[in-house]
């Protein structure tokens, strides 16, 4: 039956079947795979310069992302695409720095029609730097006034582990106060400009909303996993309604956006063990704000190798990635024995295995680390499967692929 569903990629059929759809999401099984970032990219171009999409909103800092959009969009400052991912130093540097990101953002400058946009919150720090500055340049008081109550974080020394260990021991540490305080002055003097054609208003706005919900976060990442995932998630469904207020201000009419994010967050949780858990995706909220205008594509692959680290802000490595367990998605397309395919609308295939590499890779604890149940055909409206992938080329040196040892499924966990 799936042989019979599976068919080559056929970005044409896949238009049709998107649609009217005013928001695509793609999704990726792992964070550091040069197909994955390929096809992303040759779909993105079809929407853009045949379906009129405006946008591409990223799993990746709003201030780096937002230097990027001043690129492709024409504005002075950088020079080339290289120039303009330079702010993209927090770790994973590899997941935007690479050739692949670069190669696109050089199409989306020659193009010249669509923005560039970041999603995520880990950048507190960095975008504390941009209000600053920014407002230093336009009302000197103003700044003034933010930068005493950021000064909040200045014992903590740019280290957001430690203030979430602070604020968590002791909640007279916490700058909640300040930050809300922070927002909702400049939510009184630049929302009307922000919401309108103003860019920099838009982007000053955005990142004093980042602060808030950031230090939001790290008041909870050591209360539990789903709290800080869910706090996430709903950040960048936030983010993502705000980019298209904006751009439907300036363009007159509804804005269609694509988004580029991990399987863990594209998918819709209420299809997968995630959603057992109680915690929430992008994907879900998306179906739920916006019905059939929200469309999620999901990408797979059963081996090869990848980009990613061994620990959280360890070096990057070309690491091999393992055959796919038995009892999974991956293996199951695997034996289509098409190097490439798509389900442009999945059969019914019940609840299995799925795999996800984020910028992290245990391959030693492969079954714990990196796989949970699903059902995938719920959790995407369409899936594309690489069988077998290769790395992102990353602008920074990482080491070459190491030898692994075969897991012995299901002991070694």
């Amino acid at each position: 039956m799936l042989r019979d569903t599976a068919r080559p990629l056929d970005y044409d059929a896949l238009a049709e079947r998107i649609g009217d759809a005013r928001f695509v999401f793609i999704g990726e099984a792992t964070h550091g795979t040069h197909e994955f970032y390929e096809e992303r990219a040759r779909i993105t171009q079809r929407l853009i310069m045949d379906r009129g999409f405006d946008a591409v909103a990223i799993e990746g800092d709003w201030p780096d992302a937002f230097r990027v959009n001043r690129y492709v969009r024409g504005e002075p400052g950088d020079t080339s695409a290289a120039e303009a991912l330079d702010g993209f130093r927090r770790f994973p540097t590899w997941m935007w720095r690479n050739e692949e990101v670069i190669d696109f953002v050089e199409w989306l400058h020659g193009v010249g029609r669509a923005g560039f946009y970041g999603l995520d919150l880990y950048s507190m720090f960095a975008s504390i730097d941009v209000v600053l500055h920014r407002l230093k340049e336009l009302d000197p008081a103003a700044a003034a006034r933010a930068r005493a109550r950021y000064a909040c974080f200045d014992h903590f020394g740019g280290d957001t582990t430690m203030y979430a260990y602070a604020s968590a021991l002791n909640v007279e540490a916490s700058c909640e106060r300040e930050v809300t305080q922070q927002l909702v002055e400049m939510r009184a003097r630049y929302l009307e400009q922000a919401a309108h054609d103003d860019d920099d208003a838009f982007d000053l706005e955005q990142n004093a909303r980042l602060v808030k919900n950031a230090e939001e976060y790290y008041r909870h990442m050591l209360h539990g996993s789903a709290t800080t995932w869910n706090l996430r998630d709903r950040h960048m469904a936030d983010t993502l309604a705000a980019i298209v207020q904006h751009l439907d201000h300036r363009l007159g009419r509804p804005a269609r956006v694509v988004v580029w994010a991990h399987n863990s967050h594209v998918g819709d949780a209420r299809a997968t063990q995630m959603g057992r858990e109680r915690e929430l995706t992008l994907g879900q909220l998306a179906r739920e704000r916006y019905g059939r205008d929200a469309f999620l594509i999901g990408m797979t692959t059963y081996d090869g190798n990848v980009v990613a680290a061994s620990d959280w802000d360890a070096p990057a490595e070309r690491k091999i990635v393992r055959p796919a367990l038995p009892d999974s998605f991956e293996a199951q397309f695997h034996e289509v024995g098409l190097p490439r395919f798509m389900l442009l609308h999945p059969p019914e295939l019940g609840e299995r295995l799925e795999r996800a590499i984020g910028v992290v890779y245990r391959p030693e604890t492969e079954r714990q680390s990196h796989w949970f149940h699903a059902r995938i055909t719920h959790q995407f409206d369409t899936i594309i499967h690489i069988d077998r992938t290769t790395g992102v080329d990353p602008l920074e040196r990482i080491a070459p692929p190491s030898r692994e040892t075969p897991e012995t499924y299901p002991f070694a966990v």
